[in-house]
């Protein structure tokens, strides 16, 4: 007579107590003992940024004017409509693009220019790289007051002396005297975000130089490869991706700036950009519905720039990750 005996589930085979496609209790908690530190920062951080962009939403759906608070009523996307439609609004959304991309292709190229020659080799660099990212440390609105006064003022600034002592150096007694910031107003407000925003693109392509496989580049060297042929088929594909962020980057705080426009012209001749035209709706006009909308289309372009961005910093961490 044969007796068999039931084999004991072995402690693998047992089922788990929180059930199939459950996570144990155990880890659950340990999850959020690992998220609770950063749960206070993450209620700050929605307080102060998602509920004041809920609050304009909803009031860009209203004809909102504060000179008339009996008068509001809801208008749907009439506001959105002429966001796109009223000409102020388009040109100012063209000089936001047209300021935009002038700021960042001049940056970037004076920046690939700079980190190029930081890149070498010489004595006193780290006292010239200083000297070199200073701008980026000034205050905006001080950097604006300081090229509307001491480098554009008709009659006592820098550029303006210049020409005067270039004349007299050449012996052109009557140097004209341009006005600059109403002769080319938004090429005034230009070159003042180029000569802040360089030093950003600056450290950016200098850390990528800085990142360039040695060995590579002393192949290609013992090769006889010259200065441009490295340039163009080493050293420049190897920055496209830092090239990508400092565009990427530079357009986001670009497109919401505020502080040259305002400073230095005021937002006249034709210099209002988009953040600039959202003051003047809402302090100036009172209109709080038709600013909101405005203000709403500007962060959706600029999350959308953010975007692309955030991809080119990740592919940038996975690459050097593969390099590791």
């Amino acid at each position: 007579m044969t007796t068999t005996t039931a084999a004991r589930p072995t402690p693998s085979s047992r089922p788990s107590a929180a059930g199939p496609g459950k996570r144990p209790t155990g880890s659950r908690a340990k999850a959020w003992a690992t998220r609770a530190p950063l749960l206070p920062a993450l209620v700050f951080l929605i307080v102060v940024t998602q509920l004041p962009f809920v609050a304009t939403l909803v009031i860009s759906f209203f004809d909102w004017n504060s000179l008339k608070p009996d008068q509001r009523h809801f208008t749907g996307f009439a506001n959105y409509g002429s966001v796109f439609t009223d000409p102020a609004l388009r040109e100012s959304v063209l000089t936001t693009v047209l300021l935009t991309a002038t700021v960042v292709i001049a940056s970037v190229v004076l920046g690939l220019a700079f980190a190029l020659l930081l890149d070498r080799t010489f004595f006193g660099r780290g006292f010239v790289r200083t000297l070199l990212i200073t701008p980026f440390l000034i205050v905006p609105v001080s950097a604006a007051l300081l090229w509307k006064h001491a480098l554009y003022n008709p009659e006592y600034g820098l550029f303006n002396g210049a020409l005067t002592w270039f004349g007299n150096l050449v012996g052109i007694e009557s140097v004209a005297q341009p006005e600059w910031t109403s002769e080319m107003p938004l090429m005034a407000v230009a070159a003042a975000l180029v000569w802040q925003w360089t030093p950003f693109m600056m450290l950016i392509l200098l850390a990528g130089l800085q990142s360039r496989p040695a060995e590579m580049m002393e192949a290609a060297r013992l090769d006889g490869a010259g200065p441009w042929q490295m340039f163009r088929f080493l050293t420049l594909p190897h920055l496209r991706r830092y090239l990508e962020l400092g565009v990427l980057l530079g357009s986001v705080y670009i497109v919401q700036n505020f502080d040259a426009v305002f400073t230095i012209t005021a937002g006249g001749l034709g210099t209002a950009n988009l953040p600039y035209t959202v003051y003047e709706t809402f302090y100036r006009a009172h209109e709080y519905g038709l600013a909101s909308a405005v203000g709403v289309v500007v962060v959706i372009g600029t999350v959308i720039i953010a975007t692309f961005a955030l991809r080119v910093v990740s592919s940038l961490f996975r690459e050097e990750a593969s390099r590791a």
